[in-house]
């Protein structure tokens, strides 16, 4: 894939007091770049529960397309190219919810879990033109599957 139309791709996912921290960062780690640190933030739930926030943002066009690569994974890319229009906001991000069990297991399927964020590149900034350039690129990445 020559050219990212990204201008960024941010993943995020929560680690409750239920869960091992460590399978929760292998889970994010299975969808990054070795070199990508994860950013930890710790908060308190409600019932005081301790809840880590971990996440981290790639922004190289490198590491963008081994996010891609791991996404070009997806058996349900046909399904998430369906529903680009209500997965691309009005500020021209695209969200996909990956899940975090499969993730652990390095397999990458749409689930709760994990939050993948991308700015999709818009000149002008009009939610059509980075539903556009989102579709030109998934689909990219189907064909190559």
């Amino acid at each position: 894939m020559p050219k990212v139309p990204f201008h960024y791709v941010d993943l995020r996912a929560f680690s409750y007091a239920t869960e091992d921290v460590k399978r929760v960062e292998q889970a994010l780690y299975s969808l990054l770049p070795d070199e990508v640190e994860l950013d930890r933030v710790e908060n308190v739930g409600h019932h005081g529960d301790r809840i880590v926030v971990l996440s981290a943002r790639v922004e190289r066009a490198d590491e963008m397309r081994h996010v891609l690569d791991r996404l070009a994974e997806l058996e349900d890319l046909d399904r998430v190219l369906d529903e680009l229009d209500e997965r691309v906001d009005d500020n021209c991000a695209l969200f996909l919810r990956l899940d975090k069990q499969a993730a652990f297991r390095d397999e990458v399927r749409l689930g709760p879990g994990l939050t993948v964020r991308t700015k999709v590149e818009a000149y002008p900034a009009k939610k059509e033109k980075a539903v556009a350039n989102a579709r030109e690129t998934l689909s990219r990445l189907a064909d190559d599957d």
